[in-house]
């Protein structure tokens, strides 16, 4: 049957795939790992220090995923061989269905646990600090923002993540000047570090009375939320601390007292803020976890002369330097620069649909790593 020979020829297009997973998942590493944390955790002692035993009941998890999902793939394609053969020998056109679904099954999970394989960075699996900041657009830009906070937040929602807003800033007229929110989910920086850039909007603005097509920016700074001890010494000499009064939802002490801080670090220019948290002194002690963080990423990329990689590239935030544009007016185009995965459904992108330029930049950032060593 023509269909069964179709299916299998797909198949096996896939045998390299599955067999490069399985290398880059370092199953007997893993499995090795396994057993030694599972022996650790033998030990009664172990259970004392509770940090240590849920952040080693994670990793078990983790590894155990990792393991459980190469399994699956493997048996559904050894499923797929032979209903394939049972319907050749059977010539039951009854069976198809089935593979069919199967197949789109395995190549979908194939996909999913590749991309996760390419998140192998040191801070990959860590949390994500997400600041929005208005550019070039005047209020068109500040309602850009809102409308790129709300993409993210719904496709925080799609991924079983949660968020929390850190510092905020409204618009003078309408809109977000800036804000800054914590992303909480495994993988999270992994993730959304491939939306670290300028993003440029395309419309017909509501703001403008002529009724003529604008275009506006707003930068995206992604770091990963890092919270164990970096080793950090950091001169009070070269801190500057300002206090402002919270803006924006975060319950009844906002805009009542002064609690929210900005720490500038003189030496490289790096400022960090948070109004989230209940009182001045929290408020201080998450921004000082947020510079120490940025501090450290700079400190580890100065041998590779790549500081503005990390701290976000001191660019202006306009014209030739966007990342990703995403047109409404005349047409309608998502399109990332980099990587030039495109999309024409402008809505189901800022519904927070946007994990094929996610994907997409992980695999162009993998080849691009690779062309290098």
């Amino acid at each position: 049957m023509v269909e069964l020979d179709q299916f299998k020829v797909t198949l096996n297009t896939y045998v390299e795939g599955l067999i490069e997973v399985r290398d880059s998942l370092e199953l007997d590493r893993k499995e090795k790992r396994i057993e030694e944390l599972e022996k650790d955790m033998e030990a009664s002692s172990y259970w004392d220090n509770t940090e240590k035993s849920q952040a080693g009941m994670k990793e078990l998890k983790v590894l155990k995923d990792d393991i459980e999902d190469y399994n699956e793939l493997k048996n559904t394609f050894e499923e797929i061989e032979t209903l394939i053969e049972m319907g050749y020998e059977e010539n039951d056109e009854s069976l198809i269905p089935e593979i069919d679904e199967l197949l789109s099954q395995f190549i979908n999970k194939l996909d999913g646990v590749r991309i996760r394989t390419l998140l192998s960075g040191e801070y990959d699996k860590d949390n994500a600090i997400v600041t929005l900041h208005a550019g070039a657009g005047g209020t068109e830009a500040c309602d850009w923002v809102s409308m790129l906070y709300r993409m993210y937040s719904k496709w925080v929602d799609s991924k079983g993540f949660t968020q929390e807003v850190l510092d905020y800033l409204d618009g003078d007229e309408a809109g977000i000047k800036s804000i800054t929110f914590q992303v909480n989910g495994e993988n999270a920086f992994g993730y959304l570090k491939s939306e670290k850039g300028v993003h440029r909007l395309v419309r017909i603005s509501p703001f403008n009375a002529a009724g003529k097509r604008q275009t506006s920016f707003a930068s995206c700074d992604i770091m990963p939320d890092i919270e164990e001890d970096l080793g950090i010494e950091i001169n009070e000499d070269d801190l500057r601390i300002d206090t402002y009064r919270s803006s924006g939802a975060g319950g009844q002490h906002i805009n009542k007292t002064s609690s929210a801080i900005r720490i500038t670090h003189i030496p490289t220019s790096v400022v960090v803020q948070c109004q989230n948290e209940r009182s001045q002194h929290s408020n201080k002690d998450k921004a000082m976890q947020m510079l120490k963080a940025k501090l450290y990423l700079l400190k580890q990329q100065e041998n590779a002369d790549k500081i503005s990689d990390i701290r976000g590239e001191v660019k202006e935030i306009g014209w030739g330097n966007q990342i990703r544009s995403y047109v409404m007016q005349p047409y309608t185009m998502v399109k990332d620069h980099r990587t030039n995965v495109e999309s024409g459904n402008v809505d189901s992108v800022m519904n927070g649909n946007i994990d094929s330029f996610i994907n997409g930049y992980l695999k162009w950032n993998s080849m691009n790593w690779n062309k290098e060593d």
